[in-house]
Parts: C-alpha cells; sequence; structure tokens
C-alpha cells in the first residue's frame, strides 16, 4: 500500500474529520485526483484519498492505490466530506452514512471511461441535496468552503426518494414501485 509522503492516514483519523477521495478500484482517474490537489493548498483540513490506478500522485495530500474494506468504511465514516467519481457506489455510500458527495463524472471522451454513463449519472442526480456535482478544482474549493454543505441524510425522505427513483431510473430504464 505506498502511500505519498504528506500526513498518516491513522493519525489524521484521530485529529479531526478529513476530506475523503475515492475513485473506485478499476479505472484511473487522474483529473480528479489533480483538481483536488490544485483545491487542497488553499483548504485548512487534511484530505486522504484512495486513488486507485491513477498516475498522478498528490503533492498536497496523503493517497494510496488501495484500502482494505476495514479502512475504506473507517476513512468513509471519519470524513466530513467524500469527493468522489459519479459512481453508483460512490453515491450508495454517501446515502448510507448520510455524508455529502463532491462528485465530478468521468468522461469516455478524456479515456477515463469506456463510455459516458457517468456523465448521465451526474445528471440524474444534480439538485439532489447533499451531492454536488464539480467540475474542476475550483468547484471543489468552493463547495468544500462553503458552510451550507449537508449530508446525503437518510432523513431526508424526499430527496433519498428523488435520489433513489433517479439511479433505478438510469440502471432499470423506469422508478421503482412505490410503497404504499
Amino acid at each position: 500500500m505506498a502511500t505519498s509522503r504528506r500526513s498518516k492516514p491513522r493519525s489524521v483519523l484521530r485529529e479531526r474529520p478529513v476530506i475523503f477521495l475515492t475513485l473506485g478500484t478499476q479505472l484511473p482517474f487522474d483529473r480528479l485526483v489533480r483538481a483536488l490537489d490544485k483545491a487542497a493548498k488553499s483548504l485548512s483540513e487534511p484530505a486522504f484519498g484512495q486513488i486507485g490506478h491513477s498516475k498522478y500522485r498528490p503533492e498536497e495530500f496523503e493517497a494510496t492505490a488501495f484500502l482494505s474494506p476495514s479502512d475504506f468504511v473507517a476513512h468513509l465514516e471519519s470524513a466530513r466530506v467524500v469527493v468522489g467519481h459519479a459512481g453508483i457506489g460512490t453515491i450508495l455510500s454517501g446515502m448510507k452514512t448520510g455524508k455529502p458527495l463532491l462528485l465530478m463524472a468521468r468522461r469516455a471522451d478524456l479515456g477515463e471511461h469506456r463510455n459516458d454513463h457517468q456523465l448521465a449519472t451526474a445528471e440524474q442526480v444534480k439538485g439532489t441535496p447533499g451531492i454536488y456535482i464539480v467540475e474542476d478544482e475550483q468547484d471543489i474549493a468552493h463547495h468544500l468552503r462553503s458552510p451550507r454543505l449537508v449530508g446525503l441524510g437518510s432523513n431526508a425522505s424526499p430527496a433519498r426518494t428523488r435520489l433513489t427513483n433517479a439511479l433505478s431510473d438510469a440502471i432499470f430504464g423506469c422508478e421503482l414501485p412505490r410503497s404504499q
């Protein structure tokens, strides 16, 4: 588990909540790692990233290629905010933990994915309370400084219903049946 030279993840977890970057485990996403690295220069809180196969190595925060499932959960639960790709797993993790999500969609035209399904996912969940779609380091820094950043809470029933329906529509082409 190689890490960059900045801080130690265990001490970061004990010190205070952090910004947690997660990219999934399949494809690199250098554009997002680079964007958070640039944004981190102007932030006053630590960040930590699971960056998978990304070739770009951040200078402003510690990162590792992969985390064990238990370490991933520990970082996720201790985070103040999660920054990630617009993947369903990231969105479901935000729903489960109630964390605010800053999501950047991978783009096929930049070689970040095989197709643009993450752009479609981002469009579907845009406007859901607790989900913030970002395009670059300025968007990331803006949202991370915002005092109005809210979590993707399980108590936000209308928001959760909209999100669940949007995900279901994106995956299955229809909304889930409504419970009576």
